[in-house]
């Protein structure tokens, strides 16, 4: 009788082709269930109202005047999406904020950054519906789609419409300004200007974290009084001063370090390049350029929020896109800047540097 050796006895190792799965399809397909909920949570006001205490489904009903028929749907979708906390089930249950729901998205606190999803509750949600008109027109699917203004004449002609998108755009961008302020060397400067700094936020905190750093904030008369509320608020007005101006028809103010945090991906190419060699000619030698923005990665491979971010361009903008960190590098060099590189900040979001 033939003896089995060792060998023969082991079972071989089969590779398995990995089966096609639907579910990531499927997932992405019907995101905008998961969406429209936290967006409809966030504009609620729900992570706010609970703060740092437990309530009762009950209470939560009573509060913001929800139906009975979809409370726990609505509240438990949250709790197994994991922006909520539950103890008990339905009658008996106590929700509460998750430590990343009570710290971003309750209103009363700094750090949050609702307004973002404010706005993409109540302005981007319904205009993205239209992003098959816009791939095949090239055109805006926003508020201006039939007026023919740009987006920023709509938002600056309505003062409520105006502080929305100024408290979005700097609360998604708060983690990135202030990783910016702590993490970039200041030691060699002195002054930077912001351009398009909104609501002085960036400014604010360049000043909180370097105490030697005098501070500009440049943009549109308009938002002088969003920005000096803001600055004076975090106790930086000493440092931190607004400059009204039109950064398309004025010079900018002269500084060591100029910033723009999510204002060239709003522009054409020939636009981009034209306030890049604005910065370059109000830098001194070893001057710094910072650009704060969704930067794609150059293979247009990983950095799918910076992709849709610019198609976001599509839907807000007339020439619009987001770009990526050789693009950044050879509109930098033709202006004249010496080097370049891509530092990378919180989420999908980079600091594209350029020297003088």
């Amino acid at each position: 009788m033939e003896t089995l050796t060792n060998q023969q006895l082991t079972t071989p190792e089969v590779l398995v082709e990995e089966q096609p799965n639907p579910s990531k399809i499927m997932q992405t397909g019907m995101g905008f269930f998961a969406s429209k909920t936290l967006l409809t949570a966030v504009n609620m006001k729900l992570f706010t109202l609970l703060g740092n205490k437990k309530l009762s489904g009950h209470e939560i009903q009573s509060k913001l005047w929800i139906h009975q028929r979809s409370l726990y749907d609505f509240l438990d979708a949250l709790v197994a999406m994991g922006f909520l906390n539950r103890t008990g089930i339905k009658e008996t249950a106590m929700y509460s904020n998750t430590k990343e729901t009570a710290l971003f998205l309750d209103a009363n606190k700094p750090e949050y950054i609702g307004g973002i999803l404010e706005m993409a509750n109540n302005r981007l949600y319904p205009f993205w519906s239209n992003l098959e008109d816009g791939l095949k027109t090239g055109k805006p699917q926003n508020e201006i789609i039939n007026e023919g203004e740009s987006l920023f004449d709509a938002l600056y002609s309505d003062p409520e419409k105006l502080t929305e998108f100024i408290e979005a755009m700097s609360g998604v961008q708060m983690g990135n300004f202030i990783r910016f302020a702590s993490d970039f060397d200041f030691s060699g400067y002195a002054l930077l200007c912001d351009i398009g700094g909104a609501g002085g936020y960036l400014s604010s905190h360049v000043a909180l974290h370097n105490p030697h750093m005098r501070c500009i904030s440049f943009d549109l008369p308009e938002v002088s009084p969003i920005a000096e509320e803001n600055i004076k608020n975090m106790s930086v007005d000493d440092r931190v001063s607004v400059v009204s101006g039109d950064f398309f028809t004025d010079d900018f103010p002269e500084a060591d370090i100029i910033t723009m945090g999510n204002v060239l991906h709003d522009w054409s190419t020939s636009d981009k390049k034209m306030l890049i060699k604005k910065a370059y000619d109000a830098l001194p030698q070893g001057g710094a350029l910072v650009v704060i923005e969704n930067i794609i990665d150059d293979d247009r491979r990983e950095n799918a929020f910076g992709l849709l971010m610019s198609l976001n361009m599509l839907i807000e903008t007339g020439e619009g896109f987001d770009f990526t960190g050789a693009d950044f590098d050879g509109w930098a060099k033709e202006a004249g800047f010496t080097d370049t590189w891509v530092i990378p900040l919180t989420g999908p979001t980079s600091a594209a540097i350029a020297i003088k």
